[in-house]
């Protein structure tokens, strides 16, 4: 057997380099989609129901794309496929430019970047869980602190676009940024460190003999019929409900309430700056207290923003709201990719990961159209986030009953 040398760069953190800047430059711009609400009732006269019907087929069609990308991802490895993510969503973004119907906006935004918004998780999130294991928790929290970080800059950023230059401009530059920037920097990505002959967390332990054994876990077959795999499907769908329902609505009701345009949109810059605590702190501690515990934590915070959103009125409960959920949102996203790791490996893990963002953007799908109808019947969102609360209990009894099985038992 021979030895293989240590690179003295391991590859893996080129790897969490490249997603952390996808997920800052996507997510920071899809996350603050609500921020376009405004312009276009003001041009078209749409509904809020209307509008949040095509953030909603956005989030189902992501969904769906990603148990084929992440299938696609175990097979073929992330660069091309990323690649294609960025020209789709790109090209979703460059034709709302030109949007003027309704059927329009949910064919360019809801079902063009939903396809381009569907490889944005599953395939950097499963490739890093290929490259570490030890600190995997800890990884995929860093990756996802670039959310936080696009988030806590993006609404601002397209805030002042749309001073500007309009609505229409807007969406042309930040398409041209979402394409080259995503197609450029998925070159970097690779799949798994066999392709750069080095080994799962850098070690320099391993022989050519089991060079190809970086592979573990149960089949996507085995898996799909554990308990626990639709456990954790169950309880991100309640969790998409509440996270893109206050994404696509937070702003909306502060304003409702007498916030200004510009400082409601702050909201969610404070979530996302937030939210990188969450993300990094919670993926950490999901390395050392489990994924389990860790994520009941944050249902924690989510039911104790969600009860605080009862009474707010002013300004400053607005933002103390923000700091709750955002400790909670950031927390949810890290934690995902890394609990799927744990229960059932890497074997089939984009696929499983797949399914989960599947079943959870369901949820993403229903809540924001759901809320938006409600507000459109009773013109107040007390019942929205009355419901939301009660689901967060939910969530947190399901994951209560999550527990880890023998493998070989399975």
């Amino acid at each position: 057997m021979t030895k293989i040398k240590k690179p003295s760069l391991f590859y893996g953190y080129t790897i969490i380099v490249a997603s952390f800047f996808i997920q800052a430059i996507v997510w920071g711009t899809s996350n603050s989609f609500g921020i376009f609400f405004v312009p276009l009732i003001s041009e078209f006269g749409w509904s809020r129901a209307t509008i949040s019907g095509a953030a909603s087929l956005c989030f189902l069609v992501h969904g769906l794309a990603s148990i084929l990308l992440g299938n696609l991802n175990d097979r073929f490895g992330p660069r091309l496929i990323m690649s294609a993510c960025g020209f789709f969503l790109g090209l979703g973004f460059l034709l709302m430019a030109n949007v003027n119907s309704v059927w329009q906006l949910y064919l360019f935004y809801g079902l063009i970047a939903g396809i381009g918004l569907g490889g944005i998780d599953v395939i950097p999130l499963s490739t890093v869980a290929r490259w570490f294991k030890k600190k995997r928790g800890m990884m995929s929290g860093i990756i996802k602190v670039g959310t936080g970080v696009g988030m806590f800059i993006m609404p601002f950023f397209i805030t002042w676009l749309l001073k500007s230059y309009g609505w229409r401009t807007s969406f042309a530059v930040l398409a041209v940024i979402i394409m080259v920037s995503v197609i450029f920097v998925a070159q970097f990505l690779v799949r798994d460190p066999i392709q750069k002959a080095q080994f799962i967390d850098n070690k320099n332990s391993h022989t050519t003999d089991n060079l190809n054994k970086t592979e573990e876990g149960l089949t996507f077959q085995k898996a799909l019929h554990t308990r626990q795999l639709w456990t954790i499907c169950a309880i991100y769908f309640i969790i998409l409900i509440c996270v893109y329902t206050i994404l696509i609505h937070i702003v909306q009701h502060a304003i409702d309430l007498g916030i200004p345009v510009a400082v409601a949109a702050g909201l969610l810059a404070t979530i996302g700056g937030v939210s990188i605590l969450g993300r990094f702190l919670m993926g950490g501690a999901g390395d050392r207290i489990g994924e389990k515990s860790a994520l009941f934590i944050c249902l924690l915070f989510l039911l104790t923003a969600l009860c605080w959103l009862q009474a707010v009125k002013t300004l400053w409960m607005f933002y103390l709201f923000a700091i709750l959920y955002g400790f909670a949102h950031g927390g949810f996203f890290s934690l995902a990719s890394p609990l799927i790791a744990r229960l059932f490996g890497t074997r089939s893990h984009g696929l499983l990961f797949g399914i989960v963002i599947f079943c959870s953007t369901i949820g993403g799908a229903i809540g924001p159209v759901v809320a938006g109808y409600i507000f459109d019947v009773t013109c107040s969102y007390k019942i929205v986030f009355l419901i939301l609360a009660a689901l967060c209990i939910v969530a947190l009894a399901l994951t209560a009953s999550l527990k880890s099985f023998r493998r070989g038992s399975v």
